[in-house]
């Protein structure tokens, strides 16, 4: 007999003259294995991860886009992961790279569970981004053509009722003369003004 030990967080699958044991797989701690006879492997059971090459992904616009992304996953069966599978990290990876959209919070029949996917980077193709650009720039000019526009019919309404304002009162009309008598001889230039009698207007 020879003692063997693994730690918290592995565990023992233990074959005798190449059939699986009965019980599981053992562990934590220690367990005993037959010299020439018995064959055993560890199995990692903590959250193990890797990237995934970038991926060219159909959205549901149909807006082909390429994902980078990091998979997360464990070995959440240590015997399955070792008699159904050859290298069910291997096939892991190879089965995220070619259904990245489909891994996420799947179980497979491997003993593996997918703990998530983590999403790095998204890139758009050029062409688009630039189609983008040019949309969200005409809503912007849209947008600002509105404000003048409300602006423009605000200053109208303003311009409407000082007319009919001055209109109502002639005293109003002599006061705005003396008004803008004043603030052009207050600036500095060369205008000469010649006073003129409004009611002869």
């Amino acid at each position: 007999m020879s003692i063997k030990v693994v730690q918290e967080y592995e565990r023992a699958v233990i074959f005798r003259l190449g059939r699986l044991l009965p019980g599981g797989a053992k562990g934590p701690g220690i367990f005993f294995i037959v010299p020439c006879i018995d064959t055993y492997r560890k199995v990692d059971l903590r959250v193990l991860s890797f990237e995934v090459p970038p991926q060219e992904i159909l959205s549901k616009d149909s807006v082909t886009v390429a994902v980078d992304a990091v998979v997360y996953f464990r070995i959440s069966n240590a015997t399955i992961s070792v008699t159904n599978v050859e290298d069910a990290s291997r096939s892991t990876k190879l089965l995220a790279q070619t259904t990245l959209r489909n891994i996420l919070g799947t179980k497979t029949q491997w003993g593996v569970k997918v703990e998530r996917v983590e999403v790095k980077d998204v890139r758009l193709p050029i062409q688009l981004q630039r189609a983008m650009a040019a949309e969200a720039e005409a809503a912007r000019e849209a947008r600002a053509k509105v404000i003048v526009a409300e602006g423009e019919q605000k200053a109208s309404r303003a311009l409407k009722e000082a007319a009919d304002v001055i209109a109502e009162s002639p005293q109003a009309i002599q006061l705005r003369y003396l008004q803008t008598l004043n603030s052009i001889s207050a600036e500095k230039n060369s205008t000469i003004i010649f006073p003129f009698p409004v009611d002869l207007l």
